[in-house]
């Protein structure tokens, strides 16, 4: 095949994958269009095979380890951790939106970075619905900010995200290492984030007794039982991703290992099924993934990598590292995250760990500012859909457009920062 034609076979097939991913038409599953795009541009020609399989064989643990944390995810849910996040919120709110607020931040901050975006999107969210209607409080706030903290508490650790797992192979660095260095940018990020929210939705965060000028009543709560088990197996967890990267293991092997204690537990005692564990691990999202790489990997191959090159910066100064940040928000909001991590790291990891973790705060912190631009986002909106709220399009831009700016470039800072207190 011509370089124009497999250019441009590669590049259409690519929308297409990324539109039906977004547009999802009948319900259909991302991987409806993805695998058979993935195998057009194989065997068309426009991406040899090896290359193929060399990128199927980089992302076979990135989602080996995406199942395992999906089903540690969904156990913790079975054994009733997020309605105990729900009581948590409901307390410590004590009936005023603003502190109801914090809680949530804190709250979804926490499971993003613990239990990756996912955990925050698919169940967080529906606790957040309940709680705000026990509480009578408005929901927007609440809403957006798990949407939000989905992407830019995404920062912390190799797990929370899957391009932080892609960025953490890119990198070089240890688990350890790599929350060393991200830690900064994440706490800043996040405070940030809440400063704006505080700012944009103040006439929402005031409840019917603050306008009245009186205090609220006591909020009763029903007693929960915290899910110990739950929380000791992801403690190990994670106390088992930074010894297996010391020791030079695949962290998917840690979590395989708690997502299996976690099922055997649960399937001893009757409260979940093989097949209910098999399809936590959402299979049709694992192949969406793989043939997305193939298919991005064509892009890549036919000419992107080389106009590209022209625009990532070749260094580790503030200046550059600001620099490949703000491409890689565009990038991801033009093409989707996942994608543009999968187009960028290569370029990046040249120049070291302090680029690559650059296009990771872009690609995570960017797609607050758009529907598309991450899956997250995707499906954190077609669950609100589903709880008969609507989401304004305008209001979602424009809050992103404060946030993302207002996240991003201090983020950056604190990363340019973090690598020159503690080396890259």
């Amino acid at each position: 095949m011509s370089s124009t034609l497999a250019t441009a076979l590669s590049a259409a097939l690519l929308v297409a994958v990324l539109a039906c991913a977004v547009i999802r038409p009948f319900g259909l599953p991302e991987a409806t269009v993805a695998v058979p795009a993935a195998g057009v541009v194989i065997a068309a020609g426009a991406i040899p095979v090896d290359h193929a399989r060399a990128e199927a064989e980089l992302l076979g643990p990135v989602v080996g380890f995406l199942a395992a944390v999906l089903v540690l995810a969904k156990l913790c849910d079975d054994e009733g951790l997020f309605q105990a996040c729900g009581a948590w919120l409901a307390r410590t709110s004590k009936g005023r939106p603003q502190r109801l607020l914090a809680a949530n931040f804190l709250l979804a901050s926490v499971i993003t970075a613990v239990l990756s975006l996912d955990a925050t999107v698919v169940l967080l969210t529906p606790v957040v619905f309940a709680t705000v209607a026990r509480l009578g409080a408005r929901p927007k706030p609440h809403v957006y900010a798990t949407a939000h903290l989905s992407n830019t508490a995404s920062l912390l650790l190799p797990v929370s995200n899957l391009t932080n797992l892609l960025a953490f192979a890119a990198s070089g660095l240890s688990f350890t290492r790599f929350a060393v260095l991200m830690g900064p940018a994440w706490a800043v990020a996040i405070a940030a984030e809440y400063l704006v929210f505080r700012r944009f939705f103040a006439d929402d965060l005031k409840s019917d007794n603050d306008l009245k000028g009186h205090a609220p009543g006591p909020t009763t709560v029903e007693p929960v039982e915290l899910p110990v088990f739950a929380l000791v197996t992801v403690a190990c967890t994670l106390a088992g991703f930074a010894v297996a990267s010391a020791l030079g293991v695949e962290p998917a092997w840690a979590a395989l290992a708690g997502a299996l204690v976690l099922a055997g537990r649960a399937l001893i005692r009757g409260h979940t099924t093989p097949l209910a564990v098999l399809r936590a691990t959402s299979p049709a999202f694992l192949a969406f993934v793989l043939a997305l790489g193939i298919v991005v990997r064509a892009v890549v191959d036919n000419g992107l990598a080389d106009v590209l090159g022209h625009l990532v910066p070749d260094s580790s100064s503030l200046l550059a590292l600001l620099g490949t940040a703000a491409l890689a928000a565009v990038l991801a909001n033009l093409i989707n995250n996942l994608p543009a991590v999968l187009v960028l790291l290569p370029l990046a990891a040249v120049a070291g760990p302090g680029p690559v973790l650059a296009v990771l705060l872009g690609v995570n912190i960017g797609p607050n500012l758009t529907y598309a631009g991450s899956l997250a986002t995707l499906l954190w909106r077609r669950i609100v859909h589903q709880h008969e709220h609507d989401v304004d399009l305008g209001e979602f831009t424009r809050l992103g457009l404060i946030t993302v700016p207002a996240t991003l470039i201090p983020a950056v800072v604190a990363l340019w920062l973090s690598l020159r207190v503690f080396g890259g």
